[in-house]
Order: C-alpha cells, then structure tokens, then sequence
C-alpha cells in the first residue's frame, strides 16, 4: 500500500506541439479528475521554435499545477526524459504523449494498480495499432524480437512504448546511471523490480504532426540494440571463421585439383567476386566497431545529456537553485535561487538592526 498522500507527475515531452499542448491539458483534468489533486503536470520543452513556450505559461496562470523545464535546444525525447528523471520529485511519474496517443484515462488504472497492488511499474501495452501504417507496425515488431534476441538479460515487451507509472525507488536509481547512449524503454526494465501490462487500444493523434521519421526511427532502432548488446561485435569472429573455413576447404580442393588435372586458365570472374565479397564483410565489421566505438567516445567525453536553462512552476520550488549538475546533466533554476538570495539579505539586515538596537540601549 503507498502513501495516502502520493503525488503522480505527468511527464511530458513537447517540441513544437503549439496544437496540441492546450488539448492535451484539458483532457487530462476531464479524464483525471478523480485523482485531480494528486497529479501535477510537468512540460520538457526540448527546443521549440513555435509558440508552445508561451501557451504552456499561459496555462500555468490558469493551473497551479503545470510546471515547466525548458532545455537550451533541442536535444531529443530521451534527453528530455532523463531530465524529468532527474528533476521532478514526485512519487511516480507518467511518461505521456502530448498528441493524446497514449489515454489518460489509462493513468487511472496504472495509479489504482501501482497504489492498491504494489507494483513498481506499470506499463500500457498497445494490443490494436491500426492507427499505424502498415510499415511502422512491421517495422516495430521486427525491432522488439530482434532486441530480444540479441539482449539477452534484459527483454522488452513488445508494444510498449514510454508510456508507463514508474515508482520513485526505479527512479532514484535511474538518476544513477551515468551513461550517455540512453534508450529509456530498455533503462525502464533494467532496474527489474515488479511490473505489469494494461492493454489499451492505441488511437490516431489529436493534432500536429509526428517529429519522427523512418530514418531517426532507425538510428533510434540502432541506439537501443549497441547500447545493451555486444552481439554485434561478436558475430564478426563467427562469420570470420565461417569464412576462413570456407576458404580453407576452397584452398584445398584447387591444390587436389591442381596436382590431379593440371593448372587451367584462372578464373578472373571468380577472383573479382571473392575480393568484392570480402572486402563487403570487412566494411561492415569495420562499421559496427565504428559504431561502438563513436558511442564509447560521447561516453569518454562526458558531455551532459541535456542542459535544462530554466524551470518554472511549482516545480522551481523543490529543484535546488542556482546551477545544478546530476549525473548525466545540467539545470539552471534562476527563480529559486532569487527567492534565497533575498531571504538571506533580509536575514543580515534584520541582523544589523538588532545590532543597532543594542548599541543605542
């Protein structure tokens, strides 16, 4: 059983989604209202370029319960995952879509399962994806089973996105992980602890555009496999031996041949297509290392994974002020700082007027 007085924070990624920020708000207060004063509502603006800042605080004076964490540019979804990890203190936070994808009337069943049952995370599994093309579906399935195959400690379940309530105890061991190729879906499941699926039917988004596209789909794809498997780099020693083999069965039958029925005309055409064909499996073993090794460099140079510029709401009150560094980035909170800095100069004048006082008697 948690706490009676639990606190949910609804975590949710926006760039350039000035269409669907204001419908988004008012369905989560129509769908939520029965867990209404436990949620808060927190916005990563990860860089937008349209009028989205300003409709999220223009919502904020009509909702004491928005808050805001604004990042320098745009750094990704999963950057501005990790800096809702890192800065929102709630009990459980909802990673959620913005363009309605996910139900919020789906939170209710995670808050009553994570509350009543005691389960630590509580995922939404997309049993219908007919809103998907044809394409994404396939596409999708195909990664989740591969993932799988080539991960072997930790399993993804397939059709589960972000969209999930995670306890703090998976949180507060989230923020420790240092490393700088994140891919949340796989993060979320390595930590363990219990865990459940809710099946929800997954609709058509409300407004605006994706920001995805097949290709950053595909890298993302590719983040996901080489940041939890070395079986891409293994495989080359296997498909090498095969090869050398291969070759060494090949070497020694053109020897019997040769000693048997004499040295015939060389094949220039079969010699041109063992060098291009080898020289295609060095390439590719070349790019995979090349892979890991790029992403072994981000991890050396340790750069911060996002940089949050300002946060605001009634989230700047628990964030600490001034400049702030987690693990894996960096946030600036100018309000909080503010209000501390005039706390303590009218703690000194108070001071040097009790000083005056005694002086005078």
């Amino acid at each position: 059983m948690r706490k009676k007085d639990y606190k949910v924070a609804l975590v949710v990624p926006v760039y350039n989604e000035e269409e669907t920020v204001e419908t988004f708000v008012k369905t989560v207060f129509e769908k939520l209202e029965a867990e209404k004063e436990h949620l808060e509502i927190v916005f990563i603006d990860d860089g937008s370029k349209d009028h989205t800042i300003s409709i999220i605080e223009k919502l904020q004076q009509e909702h004491s319960c928005i808050s805001l964490i604004k990042l320098s540019r745009n750094f990704g979804k999963e950057a501005a995952m990790s800096a809702a990890i890192d800065l929102v203190t709630a009990d459980a936070i909802v990673p959620i879509d913005v363009d309605l994808q996910d139900p919020p009337e789906l939170v209710l069943d995670f808050i009553k399962i994570w509350r009543d049952e005691g389960v630590d995370n509580v995922y939404g599994v997309r049993e219908d994806r007919s809103s998907d093309t044809n394409t994404k579906r396939v596409s999708s399935e195909g990664f989740y089973y591969v993932f799988n195959k080539l991960s072997n400690r930790i399993q993804i379940p397939s059709n589960v996105g972000d969209f999930r309530l995670i306890d703090r105890k998976i949180i507060d061991i989230l923020k420790q992980l240092k490393e700088r190729n994140r891919f949340m879906k796989a993060l979320y499941a390595w930590p363990g602890f219990t865990s459940k699926g809710v099946g929800y039917v997954r609709p058509k988004r409300v407004a605006g555009t994706t920001k995805w596209n097949y290709w950053k789909l595909w890298n993302f794809a590719l983040d996901g496999i080489f940041a939890f498997s070395s079986m891409p780099l293994r495989v080359w020693s296997y498909i090498g031996g095969c090869i050398g083999f291969l070759s060494l069965i090949y070497m020694v039958w053109n020897f019997v041949k040769t000693m048997i029925f004499g040295n015939d005309t060389p094949g220039y055409t079969t010699l041109i297509c063992v060098i291009l064909f080898l020289g295609a499996i060095q390439l590719i073993g070349i790019g995979v290392l090349g892979e890991y090794i790029g992403r072994l460099t981000l991890e050396v140079k340790g750069r911060p994974v996002y940089i949050a510029s300002k946060v605001t709401g009634p989230l700047a009150n628990r964030v600490p002020q001034g400049l702030n560094s987690t693990c894996v980035g960096v946030s600036y909170n100018e309000k909080t700082a503010t209000v501390k800095k005039v706390a303590k100069d009218t703690g000194a004048t108070q001071d040097n007027k009790q000083k005056t006082q005694t002086k005078n008697s």
